[in-house]
């Protein structure tokens, strides 16, 4: 998995690079264990490095990948619109999520790397 470490106040954050897909719970798991060997311990994905397949919630793929990044107690920020989706079983989903502290939903790089930083 292609992607930039970040380091900011002695914290590491992986961010996935452009062009580089998530499309299996393996490849997010690729990538966690990749972060996680070069120290980081947050991931920011732009919605566009992630399987149109995760923002359909019935096909399951949001909650797999997403319990992994819950249950590795790793952070996770996906940066996108997602109000384009028109799904609002999703957008309770993201709610909800933001409401934790550990995965994250954002407009913009910046607001991802706060709600990183921050929680």
């Amino acid at each position: 998995m292609d992607f930039e470490i970040i380091e900011l106040d002695q914290m590491k954050i992986a961010r996935v690079k452009e062009g580089c897909k998530i499309n299996t719970v393996q490849d997010s798991l690729d990538l966690m264990g990749n972060a996680d060997y070069l120290g980081a311990r947050q991931v920011i994905v732009d919605e566009k490095n992630l399987d149109p397949a995760f923002f359909d919630l019935r096909t399951g793929l949001a909650g797999e990948i997403l319990q992994k990044y819950s249950n590795y107690r790793m952070k996770l920020a996906i940066i996108g619109e997602f109000t384009k989706f028109g799904s609002n079983a999703l957008n309770a989903f993201i709610i909800e999520c933001n409401r934790g502290n550990c995965i994250f939903f954002a407009a913009d790089f910046d607001e991802a790397l706060d709600r990183l930083i921050h929680s």
